[in-house]
């Protein structure tokens, strides 16, 4: 693994949590002067220290690997505030509903950004019953295509997977106002606001 546990990263977390090298060693069963080999970076924990180190700290693993702490503020798990990863190796889509560290592949995921719909990735909907239908005229190659589309409320979240060679469209039910996202493999992510007024214009 390139990236290993950095040692300001181990006395920063010790420190916020106010606790002294020795405090930390004894919870780990280790001695202080191998704490103090870890800060001042003349050592490594032991692989099997990992999951105990981050424990002691108070992070998940991959946190004490990246050293960003993520602190999600989502207590009320609003959807619309839900964070989309996608693993560039396998594929792997994956919704949070708020900021934490991802990892797949051993890969540290960033969070996809959206950008409005632009003409390439324009999104189209058609009211059906209690349902609307999306369709997006895009390529749908093996090279080039729409991975997913999703519609997101505030207390809802649907998540259509798409695969090359087939359509770019999906059926979503009527629910409160909230955004439709599309991601495309080579130009990212994209959403549109599903506002009130269109599904009162539409149902």
């Amino acid at each position: 693994m390139s990236n290993y546990v950095i040692g300001e990263t181990v006395k920063t977390l010790r420190e916020e949590r106010g606790m002294t090298q020795v405090q930390l060693a004894e919870r780990l069963g280790v001695s202080d002067k191998t704490v103090s080999k870890w800060e001042t970076c003349k050592g490594l924990p032991d692989i099997t220290l990992l999951e105990p180190l981050a424990k002691a700290l108070g992070v998940s693993v991959a946190e004490l690997f990246s050293g960003n702490i993520i602190v999600n503020r989502n207590v009320s798990s609003n959807m619309l505030r839900s964070k989309l990863y996608v693993c560039p190796v396998c594929g792997n889509v994956i919704h949070t509903t708020g900021e934490c560290v991802v990892t797949c592949c051993g890969i540290e995921l960033p969070t996809l950004e959206a950008e409005d719909c632009d003409l390439m990735h324009g999104i189209s909907m058609e009211s059906v019953e209690d349902e609307f239908f999306v369709t997006m005229d895009h390529p749908m190659t093996k090279g080039h295509y729409i991975s997913f589309i999703a519609h997101v409320t505030t207390d809802s979240f649907e998540l259509a997977k798409l695969y090359p060679e087939g359509n770019a469209e999906r059926r979503f039910k009527m629910r409160t106002p909230g955004y439709l996202y599309a991601y495309c493999n080579k130009h990212g992510l994209f959403r549109m606001k599903v506002s009130r007024k269109y599904q009162k214009n539409n149902v």
